[in-house]
């Protein structure tokens, strides 16, 4: 059903100079996946995973320009002479940044979009929306703004809208990196059900727990190659200290240690970070979130955890002054911020970073978030030394934008550690990475803890709590 023969991609771009470079993709991969087979390809950030995923759906010649050489067939169809148009009626999508994917404004519509495209009979599509927002337990999130959802409901709606589609095919990167426990359950529901139907499912992925019992194949990629491949037999017996000798993520679910849940901790110094009388409403809707009372202190790690759409970064957009239409008092230092202050005070690294990212250059990147009265040549030593800590170094004059969706992620991180600010927000700063690079910003936002600054982490990654957190707030069920 899917055959990738002796295939090297690189994608084509430019340096910070504006000469032309080539960034690797996948060399000398072959692939052969059966019809109904489970695989799960694993494996760094920037690895290739992505890029496996890309030549499946037909991006990879059709949208992204690069060398491709090999051959690369789906359903029988020759990926490099048929239109991506003709691929999609067999081949379903799921991306890592959902956001890329929706073309309208409201859940439902994004639901039926595709099978009208295909011309399917509208009582045909209202009965299959109704099917899948059932089994997806969706109802919720039905005629809402797509612009109103979390990261996470998001990603639940670009999954909803491909089985709606019913393909017989679906890839699907990193699906989980937005969601909750519950919504990994959830959405390890569907996969299941997708399974039983005799789909056939292709999930690049670092987290692996949820899919351990249901993956026929592991395909482990390295550089752009793939160096292992391992069978459901191997996958059964298979321990988180085999996944971690392989650089992977935990095969086993992580929970948050008990005693760092902590919702009232107070630090009671000068430099503890007080948030008062936190209220928001969305749009057209009763939903918002009220938070009465909130500190942070500094020198101390907070993760924040809830469920996907319970405010956490309509929280953190309020503290950080990214929110105006909102109430609430921030206090720090012994002197209260304005909204527009509070810019100067936190940074934030925002869930989806390709809104953070402005130069054509990596290196720039980060030298653009520098404190104003740091010297030019000071900033750029300090911006290669971070560039060093997060394993980017070697990607400094590489575009931000054709970097993988782990690598954008560090370099967000490393402009926030750049710029200095006493308050650091990081909202799912562990989304896409795998195991050294997560292991990497955990060491980084010790050291910044060290440095005494207020470090908060917006995070459904329980690894990275386990690894680096002081203290865990859980946020309710918004109202």
């Amino acid at each position: 059903m899917i055959h990738l023969e002796n295939i090297s991609f690189g994608y084509k771009g430019t340096d910070a100079t504006g000469a032309k470079l080539c960034t690797s993709g996948v060399r000398d991969v072959s692939l052969h996946v059966g019809p109904g087979e489970f695989v799960v390809v694993a494996g760094g950030s920037g690895c290739g995973k992505t890029t496996i995923t890309r030549l499946i759906n037909g991006l990879v010649p059709h949208y992204y320009e690069g060398e491709l050489e090999g051959r690369a067939q789906v359903c029988g169809l020759d990926v490099r002479t048929t239109k991506i148009s003709d691929l999609s009626a067999h081949v379903g999508s799921v991306f890592q940044n959902p956001r890329s994917q929706f073309f309208n404004v409201d859940t439902t519509s994004e639901l039926a979009f595709a099978s009208e495209n295909r011309c399917i009979d509208p009582d045909q599509i209202r009965a299959d929306i109704r099917r899948v927002v059932g089994e997806m337990n969706l109802e919720p999130l039905m005629d809402r703004s797509i612009f109103a959802l979390s990261g996470g409901e998001k990603q639940k709606v670009a999954c909803a809208s491909v089985a709606v589609a019913e393909p017989e095919i679906v890839v699907l990167d990193e699906p989980s990196s937005n969601l909750d426990t519950a919504g990994i359950d959830d959405l390890r529901s569907v996969l299941a059900l997708w399974k039983s139907k005799g789909k056939t499912i292709v999930v690049a992925e670092h987290r692996l727990y949820y899919l351990a019992d249901l993956a026929d194949r592991l395909v482990i990629m390295k550089e752009g190659r793939i160096v292992e491949e391992l069978d459901a037999s191997q996958l059964a017996s298979m321990t988180s200290k085999d996944a971690y000798s392989r650089e992977l993520r935990a095969f086993d679910a992580v929970d948050i240690p008990a005693g760092l849940l902590d919702r009232d901790a107070k630090r009671g110094n000068a430099d503890t970070l007080v948030c008062r009388d936190f209220e928001f409403r969305y749009r057209n809707s009763d939903n918002g979130i009220s938070i009465p009372h909130l500190e942070f202190g500094a020198g101390q790690i907070t993760a924040i955890v809830g469920r996907n759409g319970t405010g956490k970064s309509t929280f953190a957009h309020l503290l950080c002054g990214l929110l105006r239409k909102g109430r609430g008092t921030v206090e720090f230092g012994g002197r209260v911020f304005k909204p527009k202050e509070r810019t100067q005070l936190c940074y934030m690294i925002l869930q989806d970073v390709n809104h953070q990212l402005f130069t054509s250059s990596v290196l720039e990147e980060v030298v653009l978030s520098a404190p104003a009265d740091m010297p030019p040549d000071q900033a750029e030593s300090r911006a290669r030394e971070v560039l060093e800590q997060l394993d980017l170094a070697h990607l400094a004059d590489v575009h931000p934008m054709a970097l993988s969706g782990g690598q954008k992620q560090r370099v967000a991180i490393a402009s926030g550690v750049m710029a200095e600010n006493p308050v650091l927000m990081f909202d799912e700063p562990t989304s896409g990475l795998d195991l050294p690079h997560m292991r990497q910003v955990a060491d980084l936002l010790r050291t910044l803890r060290d440095a005494g600054k207020v470090v908060i982490v917006i995070t459904h990654d329980t690894e990275l709590i386990r690894e680096a957190a002081d203290r865990v707030v859980e946020l309710p069920v918004r109202n």
